[in-house]
């Protein structure tokens, strides 16, 4: 099967996906925080169910194929094609009744990420992409994504993610860089790296304590738009810790020597 059959079944997996979470949006779903010393972390029934239906249709479509998954962990994850899933990206803002989650689904080949998606299906509004190109779909319009030109800091719109808030240090190098962009937004989950493929803003940082699934699906759907994905410190985003991802890649040093970030 080639990686664009893959593709294809990625879409089965968010539709099964979707199926399975719109029942518990703003149905007020029991909460179980896993979080113990490091905060606050809910998941909902809804989280669970997504990745169960998403395992089930790989395990009958792709048995030889691995899982990495948020909630039930690890299977098969050193075979040639590993699917990465984060069934509910934004579980705050799920149960807060908030539409900025998504359920991200990502494909790994030999470790590399070939394909990710985004899906918010309360929104009708779905982001994939290959590395090379990417799309959007709302409703049943499908169109290319294509990230702005930006070479100027001082004309970027920056979206952060709210977790730095618990975080002194990083909290410091986002208002030092705040003080150098057009715009600055706290909050978005991974909404905004949607926005970011889209071309509606520039710059989306992701602070601390990522996992592989939180990332993996952006790395090529924001590539395939035009834009860059790496860690904060300018690294590999699937083998180090935060996200920074740019719509121009010209923007990239940039904002990490705003951030005052050491750099790879």
């Amino acid at each position: 099967m080639t990686e664009p059959d893959l593709l294809s079944f990625a879409h089965r997996l968010a539709d099964a996906s979707g199926a399975a979470i719109l029942p518990w949006y703003r149905a007020r779903p029991a909460i179980t925080d896993k979080g113990a010393a490091s905060g606050f972390d809910p998941v909902t029934e809804a989280d669970r169910a997504a990745e169960l239906a998403i395992r089930a249709l790989i395990g009958a479509h792709h048995p030889d194929h691995g899982i990495i998954g948020e909630e039930f962990g690890r299977h098969n994850a050193d075979a040639e094609y590993v699917w990465v899933i984060d069934p509910i990206d934004g579980t705050k803002a799920f149960i807060s009744g908030q539409p900025v989650w998504g359920t991200l689904i990502a494909l790994l080949h030999r470790g590399e990420a070939v394909v990710g998606l985004l899906d918010q299906p309360f929104l009708r509004e779905r982001y994939w992409g290959d590395g090379t190109r990417a799309f959007g779909r709302r409703g049943e319009q499908v169109f290319p994504l294509q990230s702005r030109p930006c070479i100027a800091l001082a004309d970027a719109t920056v979206w952060v993610s709210s977790s730095i808030a618990r975080d002194p240090t990083a909290h410091a190098a986002v208002e030092r860089l705040g003080a150098a962009v057009r715009m600055l937004v706290y909050g978005g989950d991974c909404f905004s790296l949607a926005m970011l493929a889209e071309g509606h803003i520039d710059i989306a940082i992701g602070w601390g304590g990522f996992e592989i699934y939180d990332i993996a699906a952006h790395i090529p759907l924001v590539a395939g738009a035009g834009g860059l994905v790496t860690a904060l410190d300018g690294s590999d985003a699937l083998r180090a810790n935060g996200m920074l991802a740019v719509g121009d890649p010209t923007l990239r040093h940039a904002t990490l020597a705003a951030l005052g970030w050491p750099q790879r």
